[in-house]
């Protein structure tokens, strides 16, 4: 479980194919991975993953098949920055909303606008995926608790838009969003259950 406070930025030192999967070593020097052991799990730009291999400064962790089809992971290369938290321990802060780590699917900047001292962007996201973003609720874009600030609907795709604070901006891979980026998206997981019972009933 997480939070979507991103800790820190890390980058993809390798990449490497194993059978199919790969296996990913993340340089990670702004995080503290001294309280890190084997098995914990650390969201990499949003993504849940387990850590394989530790040392001072990088982690090593396996990504399947499955997730290098369902996040951006599949498109990483040396070199590519990451949005880095440790998950959530007891009597921790919660400074954004519970997360999972689950990307539910993969979003597309469609428009970046200056707006003050914020930056506001629109995402577009399948419109299957997007009846679960609400406006003024919240989502997690790459790992970073977002407020949405409003939702459209279009045929076959929604649209959705926050705005990106000078601290977001400062301290996540946020700064780099451009047109026809590609980020990882997950949806509240209250609004997930929500759904489930609602299908159940």
């Amino acid at each position: 479980m997480f939070t979507g406070i991103v800790q820190t930025m890390g980058r993809v030192a390798a990449v490497k194919e194993k059978g199919g999967d790969v296996e990913l070593v993340i340089e990670a020097p702004g995080l503290d991975l001294i309280s890190v052991a084997l098995g914990d799990s650390i969201a990499c730009s949003g993504c849940c993953l387990t850590v394989t291999h530790l040392s001072d400064k990088y982690f090593s962790a396996d990504v399947s098949r499955e997730t290098l089809h369902v996040t951006t992971l599949g498109e990483w290369q040396v070199g590519t920055e990451v949005n880095l938290e440790k998950a959530l321990r007891a009597g921790d802060a919660l400074g954004g909303h519970y997360v999972s780590g689950h990307v539910d699917g993969v979003g597309v900047v469609v428009e970046v606008t200056e707006d003050s001292r914020s930056v506001r962007v629109a995402f577009e996201v399948a419109k299957g995926l997007g009846r679960f973003i609400a406006s003024k609720g919240s989502v997690c874009v790459d790992g970073i608790s977002l407020t949405v600030n409003a939702v459209q609907d279009s045929e076959g795709q929604t649209r959705f838009t926050v705005n990106l604070i000078p601290h977001t901006l400062a301290h996540t891979t946020a700064k780099r969003y451009r047109v026809g980026a590609r980020v990882n998206v997950e949806i509240d997981m209250m609004a997930r259950y929500i759904e489930r019972m609602r299908e159940a009933t």
